[in-house]
């Protein structure tokens, strides 16, 4: 089978959802398959790489045929609006004008969500090309927005948005969601998606690259990931307070992402320099290490209806290096800290926050027992390996019709450098 992958983002980028694709991507090509993957040139985070100007760059990548093409890049670390909408639309309409020309050299095509523009190469692909098309949802990019307060609702960006999503929905032949509430709030906001279209696919974790690594406990504890709105991180660094009246004790807030800078005024704000570290964005081989060094690690989301179908990746990555977790928020990850038994539930405050932190402190046994169930967890149901493995089963179910080679007689954006 051969399958294009459509990403926003893909290594050498160190974001979540980078590695993830890459996972995926990797994988696929592991059980057989002809994988190709559409990324923009890296940019991400912003102004962390040079520019690129070129239409196109191809290469190998662990068996994986990677086009990066050209996308507006923003190069200040917080873009303007703008900027981040130039992003966000040039790489789609480049997918666009690639399948074009390139539509005879994949069988199904993956788009992968969020931003939700990525899905815009698969209209074509679909309707013109009879493809099959297969969207790879993460995240319900409007509602998470509106909640946040970026996106007016009744706006008439919103209303363009949800009519351009309900085409996506309604064309695509699978919806992959992490979660069974968010293949529910997709088919309660949207017309005409069938449940036997959604099926969950979560994101997981590679366990042969996450795994508990023999190294010294540190006085720490870590957050690893997006520093975004989403998170409820303020009130996290904020209970450090109550807990360094008990212990000397550290949080390493590990990554990079719009409110970071917010966040380092708070730590200065309220004197909390000596308990709150920004090592800034890390090598993804130095955090197994870090994260098992650590005492646990914490999933702080914002209890917000619109997150309640979220599970973020860094619980998984806690689970896998066999440190409990401690999360905040309601719907999904609180399922995940009891289903699994590697996490705990904190209520969005920094003093509870705080004595969730102090009990497992107090409790070494418990943070051990934890450790051990949340990795026998994700080793059993939610390794990327498995995961990969059900999506190519996934895609063998799909019908595919068989296509008549044609040679493009254009630019052929794949092959040029």
């Amino acid at each position: 089978m051969r399958i294009l992958i459509i990403s926003q983002h893909f290594p050498p980028e160190k974001s979540g959802n980078a590695s993830r694709i890459f996972d995926m991507s990797t994988h696929l090509h592991k059980l057989g398959e002809n994988v190709t993957v559409l990324a923009p040139h890296p940019s991400f985070p912003s102004g962390s790489f040079k520019r690129k100007w070129s239409i196109s760059e191809s290469r190998t990548v662990d068996g994986v045929n990677l086009v990066n093409l050209f996308a507006w890049q923003p190069n200040s670390e917080n873009p303007c609006f703008v900027d981040r909408i130039a992003y966000y639309l040039t790489f789609p309409l480049h997918t666009v004008l690639w399948i074009l020309f390139n539509f005879h050299k994949f069988d199904v095509i993956i788009t992968s969500v969020p931003p939700i523009f990525t899905g815009l190469g698969g209209i074509p692909a679909k309707l013109l090309f009879k493809k099959k098309w297969v969207m790879d949802v993460r995240d319900l990019w409007i509602n998470a927005s509106i909640s946040l307060g970026f996106l007016k609702k009744g706006s008439l960006f919103e209303k363009m948005s949800r009519a351009y999503e309900q085409i996506c929905y309604s064309n695509a032949d699978v919806i992959c969601v992490t979660t069974e509430e968010l293949g529910q709030d997709i088919m309660r906001t949207y017309k005409n998606v069938a449940e036997s279209k959604i099926k969950v696919t979560p994101n997981g974790v590679d366990t042969d690259y996450f795994y508990p690594v023999d190294v010294p406990k540190k006085n720490q504890i870590i957050y690893a990931g997006n520093i975004g709105h989403a998170q409820d991180l303020e009130d996290v660094i904020l209970a450090m307070k109550k807990v360094n009246e008990q212990f000397d004790l550290k949080l390493l807030i590990v990554g990079n992402g719009d409110i970071k800078k917010h966040l380092e005024k708070v730590t200065v704000e309220n004197e909390l320099t000596d308990y709150v570290e920004f090592p800034g964005l890390l090598p993804r081989k130095d955090i197994p290490k870090m994260l098992s060094e650590s005492l646990m690690g914490v999933a702080p989301l914002k209890k917000l209806k619109t997150l309640e179908y979220a599970v973020p990746t860094k619980a998984y990555e806690y689970m896998a290096c066999g440190i409990p977790f401690v999360g905040c928020g309601e719907g999904e990850i609180r399922k995940l800290a009891k289903r699994s038994g590697g996490g705990i539930i904190a209520e969005n405050a920094p003093g509870a926050i705080a004595d969730t932190i102090l009990y497992l402190l107090k409790n070494p046994a418990k943070q051990a027992e934890m450790g051990k169930k949340g990795r026998a967890f994700v080793d059993k149901y939610y390794s990327r390996q498995q995961i990969a493995a059900n999506l190519k089963f996934g895609l063998e179910s799909i019908e595919v019709e068989k296509q008549i080679p044609i040679v493009s007689d254009g630019i052929n954006y794949a092959d040029s450098q």
